[in-house]
C-alpha cells in the first residue's frame, strides 16, 4: 500500500502542471528528424504516420514493427539502422491515437481497427501479397495476434505472415500484470483524465477499458492462432519482465506454444544482435 502511494505522490506534481495547461515541450531534434523522415497515409479520412526504409539490396525480407502502449514507432529508432542492414524493407507506423497519427474524439478505438490500419498500410505501399516478418511489442503484440488470426483464417486483405516475434506483451490474460500507469488509465476514476492529459492520450480515458475487454472477449481466437499456426514464432522475454511474471508466464508459454523457440534462448540471441551495433 505504501509503495502505491509513493508512486501517486511522485506523479502529483507533473499531473497538476498538466492539468493547469502548462504548454507542452517542443519536439526534440531527434523526434523532429523522425517526423520529417516519415510520411502519412490516409485511413478513412484519418492521417496515419509511418516510416518506410529501403535496406539490403537483393534481399526479399520485409519487417513490420508494431509499437507498444503508450509510445510510438520512435521506440525502435536506435535499432532502425541495424534492421536496414538485415532486411530489404523496414516499416513502422504510429497506431491511431499514438505518436504523430491522428487522435480523433469521440472515437471507438479497437484492436481490430488497428490491425486493419496495418493491412491498409501494406496495401498503400504495394505489398499486400508479400511475406511479412512482424516484430511487435506490448500493445503491438495484441494487434499482431489479431493479424495472425486473420492470416490463419485466410481473410481477404490479410497479411501473409512469414514469422512473428513478440516482446514484453500480456499475450495471456492469466499471467498478465499491467503496470501501475496502465491500471490508473483503466480504473483511475477522476485521475484518468489528468493522466491522459499529461501524456496527450486523452482518448484512452475511455479507450483503454474497451481494449482490455476486447482481449478478454476474443482471447480464445487470438491465443488459438498463436498455438496453431506453423510459421516461426519467437518471444523476447526476461525473468524481470514486469508485465509477465516469472516463472508463471514462461511455464504457460512453453505449454501453449509448442512450436515456438524458447523465449529465454531467443532473448540471448536478440541481445547479441542489439549489442553488435
Amino acid at each position: 500500500m505504501r509503495e502505491w502511494w509513493v508512486h501517486v505522490g511522485l506523479l502529483a506534481v507533473p499531473l497538476l502542471a498538466a492539468y493547469l495547461h502548462i504548454p507542452p515541450r517542443q519536439l526534440s531534434p531527434a523526434l523532429h528528424s523522425w517526423k520529417s523522415s516519415g510520411k502519412f497515409f490516409t485511413y478513412k479520412g484519418l492521417r496515419i504516420f509511418y516510416q518506410d526504409s529501403v535496406g539490403v539490396v537483393g534481399s526479399p525480407e520485409i519487417v513490420v514493427l508494431l509499437h507498444s502502449f503508450p509510445t510510438s514507432s520512435y521506440d525502435r529508432y536506435k535499432i532502425w539502422e541495424g534492421l536496414t542492414l538485415r532486411f530489404h524493407r523496414v516499416i513502422a507506423l504510429d497506431f491511431l491515437a499514438f505518436g504523430f497519427s491522428d487522435k480523433p474524439r469521440p472515437h471507438h478505438y479497437s484492436i481490430f481497427e488497428q490491425a486493419s490500419i496495418v493491412e491498409v498500410l501494406l496495401q498503400h505501399l504495394g505489398l499486400p501479397n508479400r511475406r511479412i516478418n512482424l516484430l511487435s511489442h506490448d500493445y503491438g503484440d495484441i494487434v499482431a495476434q489479431e493479424l495472425l488470426y486473420r492470416f490463419k483464417q485466410n481473410r481477404p486483405g490479410r497479411l501473409t505472415i512469414k514469422s512473428l516475434c513478440l516482446s514484453n506483451g500480456g499475450i495471456f490474460l492469466e499471467t498478465h500484470r499491467p503496470l501501475l500507469l496502465q491500471k490508473l488509465l483503466k480504473d483511475g476514476g477522476q485521475l484518468s483524465p489528468i493522466l491522459t492529459r499529461l501524456m496527450n492520450f486523452f482518448v484512452f480515458s475511455r479507450g483503454l477499458t474497451p481494449y482490455i475487454n476486447q482481449r478478454k472477449k476474443f482471447r480464445r481466437h487470438c491465443v488459438g492462432a498463436l498455438a496453431s499456426v506453423s510459421i516461426p514464432i519467437h518471444f523476447i522475454y526476461g525473468p524481470l519482465d514486469p508485465v509477465n511474471p516469472y516463472p508463471e508466464f514462461l511455464e504457460l508459454y512453453r505449454k501453449m506454444l509448442l512450436r515456438s523457440t524458447d523465449p529465454m534462448g531467443f532473448l540471448n540471441a536478440y541481445m547479441g544482435f542489439i549489442n553488435s551495433f
